[in-house]
């Protein structure tokens, strides 16, 4: 299941990118007299949801840990005898 996940997050966030061309595309052709600049954005906010959407199936199923611990401990004060 994660390894289906990470394909369709893969597969949005290219078709999120194919929509943002196209809008441009659309808007340098067109010169904003028609729709399609609308249409694509609409697409690319509806991909958007989408990939959250995704993202939040792939936390709920359990495969997605996010850092919780650093990997070296903060330094929060500075030792003066191990300076010199």
């Amino acid at each position: 299941m994660p390894f289906v996940l990470k394909v369709a997050v893969v597969l949005v966030l290219i078709a999120i990118i194919f929509s943002l061309g196209s809008g441009m595309v659309f808007m340098l052709k067109d010169g904003g007299k028609s729709t399609r600049n609308v249409k694509a954005l609409s697409v690319r906010i509806g991909l958007s949801v989408t990939l959250f959407l995704l993202l939040l199936l792939y936390e709920a199923s359990g495969h997605f840990h996010p850092a919780q611990k650093p990997m070296s401990p903060p330094v929060t004060s500075i030792d003066v005898e191990h300076v010199q």
